[in-house]
């Protein structure tokens, strides 16, 4: 059967703590020991399984999702995913400063973590496929920009990437001026097409920021085989909605190429 093990002690030195890192190990990593698996990177980890664990009564049932797909045929993948830090989650997935909302970005040091300590252990300790097209990151929300903000980066080492209602606004769209060259890499986008929170008085719109973000990408050349954007009628801002979504994200993030 598969598996979720969680190590509450996963020591984080760019950050200079500890995290809660939990690997969900799909049932064909035990049944057949000679195989290699590809891995998907995951943010707020305490909200992702349908799990006694979990900090949430509603989470996104990662476990439940990806047997799913497994059950129609597609490759069983790795999840690993890193529970967020509470009070400094905001921090922790901004890639900039954002004086606007009164945060100090501390998104290098997470994104140092998860590419430098977190993933050359999963390499070494789990039987994975450790290239980058057979690594994916995803995430919702600050998770979803820390992960654009990944591939953009990093796509040497992440070569797929999902986005769910991503804060493509953040640090007045910052993301926007940085992403000025195609970088080869296996993008899915959503959000609800008028999806919007408020936020001590401010407005965010994930829907037409998000909107516009692949139009953005679809203007430096990506196309329908690596840019996929769906925008949901109704969809809010919530983890049963990303819940909703992640099937259709994962179908098409983590098919075969």
């Amino acid at each position: 059967m598969s598996r979720l093990e969680i190590d509450r002690e996963f020591l984080s030195p760019p950050e200079g703590v500890q995290r809660t890192v939990r690997v969900w190990l799909p049932d064909a990593y035990d049944s057949n020991s000679a195989r290699r698996f590809p891995v998907l990177y995951l943010h707020d980890g305490q909200n992702l399984f349908a799990h006694p664990d979990s900090a949430l009564p509603q989470t996104w049932e990662v476990d439940v999702a990806m047997q799913g797909l497994i059950d129609e045929g597609l490759d069983p993948w790795i999840v690993v995913a890193i529970d967020h830090r509470g009070v400094h989650r905001l921090s922790d997935y901004s890639p900039w400063d954002s004086p606007a909302e009164g945060v100090q970005g501390l998104g290098p040091r997470y994104a140092a973590f998860l590419t430098d300590h977190l993933k050359p252990q999963m390499d070494r300790s789990l039987r994975t496929r450790p290239e980058p097209q057979w690594t994916a990151v995803g995430g919702s929300s600050l998770g979803g920009l820390i992960s654009l903000h990944l591939g953009l980066t990093r796509p040497d080492v992440f070569g797929r990437v999902a986005a769910l209602s991503p804060s493509v606004m953040w640090a007045d769209r910052r993301l926007f001026a940085e992403w000025t060259t195609h970088v080869p890499l296996r993008i899915y986008l959503d959000a609800g097409a008028r999806e919007q929170i408020v936020r001590e008085g401010r407005t965010y719109d994930y829907g037409g920021s998000t909107r516009a973000f692949s139009e953005h990408l679809r203007k430096l050349g990506y196309g329908s085989k690596n840019l996929k954007a769906v925008f949901e009628r109704g969809g809010a801002h919530s983890e049963v909605d990303w819940r909703r979504r992640l099937p259709g994200a994962l179908r098409w993030l983590l098919a075969r190429r």
